[in-house]
Formats: structure tokens, sequence, C-alpha cells
């Protein structure tokens, strides 16, 4: 049996405590020296086609978060199913802080009540990061032989000569602004269902249908150019994109506010500080006067929320979109 002298003990307790400093500095040395959030690209999905309108405002402000982390931005397009197909994907990603959706008014209020089984949950299956900006819609007519300059002749109109007046609704959501506005302004006009603002457009400036409700980029040439009159927007307030032109809620429609919307979304259980800082970098995004000109360009008024007031935001719109979905019964064709 080998025997250990005292200075042999010694030796070897010393030798012991170093492996082991050794070894522990190995676990701890990499945990100290880790980079700072984002260390590697940035994953924004997208659930709609390159080339629409959300997949050109994402790859506009990713241009600045880019600039801003010192990062890619890589955008994802996932179209299909009204945007569900992409939400589902961003949903079930790793909330490891390097994936994020660009959600909409649709996918995070609207869809749950229009399809039976959209994928995923949007009360909790992610995690508010930002708003981006709000997409008013505007009430528009070409008819030069109707007495009507504004919402408040439109009402009095409609009321004279119930369903007689035919409004196109080249979407869901132009379906849902004209429920409501029916509803509130008790104003009995008659909705058709178009499958595209170019086809809507061209039935109302050819005299087809009188009026019509779309986005403010879809009206705004025709606006510009004299062909179409505006009657009213669909916002609480007025828009920098249209001066001018008067909110329905200042017409006779009190409160009345429906709009689109576009903000950031991460999967439930991303890590807060890439939540925040992604967040805190879109908010210095959306201060910068060419990135707030092209995207009011696009019909994308800047409107900027934290995590906290976005959660609120949508808790708050889910109900609103689906009351309104319900009580008119909206499908999707």
């Amino acid at each position: 049996m080998n025997s250990v002298t005292p200075k042999g003990l010694r030796d070897f307790l010393h030798a012991s405590a170093t492996l082991m400093a050794v070894a522990f500095g190995a676990v701890t040395v990499p945990a100290t020296a880790q980079q700072a959030w984002p260390d590697r690209p940035i994953r924004i999905i997208v659930p709609y086609a390159a080339g629409q309108g959300a997949d050109a405002l994402m790859r506009l402000v990713g241009q600045e978060l880019s600039k801003s982390l010192n990062q890619s931005i890589v955008v994802e397009n996932r179209a299909g199913a009204g945007g569900n197909i992409g939400a589902a994907l961003a949903a079930k990603a790793t909330p490891d802080g390097y994936t994020f959706m660009l959600g909409t008014n649709a996918t995070n209020s609207a869809n749950e009540f229009l399809y039976p089984n959209p994928g995923f949950n949007p009360a909790t299956d992610f995690e508010a990061v930002a708003m981006i900006g709000l997409l008013p819609m505007v009430i528009v007519t070409s008819a030069t032989d109707l007495p009507i300059n504004g919402i408040a002749d439109l009402i009095a109109h409609a009321r004279s000569k119930p369903n007689t007046l035919n409004v196109g609704l080249p979407s869901t959501t132009a379906s849902v602004v004209f429920a409501q506005f029916v509803k509130s302004a008790q104003a009995p006009l008659f909705g058709v269902k178009y499958k595209s603002s170019s086809q809507s457009m061209t039935d109302v400036l050819g005299g087809q249908i009188p009026l019509a409700i779309d986005t403010v980029t879809a009206a705004r040439p025709q606006i510009a150019g004299g062909k179409l009159r505006v009657l009213g927007i669909t916002s609480l307030k007025a828009s920098e994109m249209l001066p001018g032109v008067k909110p329905v809620s200042e017409q006779g429609v009190p409160g009345f506010d429906v709009v689109a919307w576009d903000a950031l979304f991460a999967p439930r259980g991303t890590p807060a500080e890439a939540v925040q800082k992604l967040s805190e970098h879109l908010q210095r995004a959306l201060q910068q006067p060419e990135t707030r000109r092209r995207m009011m360009d696009s019909g994308v008024e800047p409107l900027y929320m934290g995590p906290a007031q976005l959660e609120a935001f949508v808790r708050a719109e889910r109900p609103k979109w689906g009351g309104i979905i319900k009580a008119a019964e909206i499908r999707v064709d």
C-alpha cells in the first residue's frame, strides 16, 4: 500500500485545487465572455407574400434595424391562409431571441374569429415587442351625381334610401370597417365584396358602384388625380397622410376607430432582454425622418408602442374585431 508524506499530501491538494480552478474556469469563462444580444442574424417572419405591403414595410424597417443593431435582418416570407401559415410557424419557433414575426390586425386579432383552426393562439403564443404603424382606411366616392360631400351626407342619403348605395369591399378589413360603420352610424348601405383593390377601384371609377372602402395606399393615386373624393378616414384622429381629411369620428359617428395595423411579435418565452432591446431599436428607426416619410408614402402611419402598451392594445383589439366579425357574420371566401 502506497503512503503519502505530509509534503506529498500538500502537493497533491495544491494540484487538485489548480485542476478544479481550471475546470471551473473552463465553464465560466465563455459565459462571461459571451457577446451581448444580438450576436448573429435575426430572422423576421412575414406571413404574407413578397412584394405585398407588409413585406415592403418590414424590409424598409429592417434596413434601419440592421444598421442600428449592426446585425443582419433576414426577412422570411411564409404566406398563406390569411397569414395563418407564417404566424403558426413563428409561434412554434425556438424562443431564443433570434426569430420574430411581423404581426397584423389579421393574424393577432381577427383570424381566430374567421378560421376554425388558425394553427396558433394569438393570446398565448406571442410576446408583444413593438407597434410599427397604423393603416387607416378611407371611404371614397367618384359619383358626381350624388349630393354626398362628407360622412353626414352619406348617412342622411343612406337613411333616406336604404340599401340602395353599394360599397365596394376588397378585403376582410374593409368588410369589418363597413360592418362597424353601418352599425355605429345606423346607415343602411349595401356591401359588395371584391377579391382585390384593383377590381373595386375599377368599378368605382367606372361608375358601376358609387362607393368603396379601401386603404390609403390603394386610393391615394386616384385621390391625387381628382378622380376620387374622400368622405372620411377611419382612424380616430386625422392623419398626416391625408391632410385636411376629417375622420369619421368627427363627422357624426363619435368614437369610430377601425384601422389595420402592423407590429412585431416574438414567440412566447423569448428572453426579455431581446424583446426590450429590439423594441428600443425599432423606436429609433421610426424616428428617422426618411423612414417616416417612406412609411407614409406607402400608406402606413408610424406609431410606436412598447411591449406593455402593445400587449394592452392587442388585448383590447381582439374582442373588438371578434365582436364585429361575429355580429356581422363575416366569412372568409
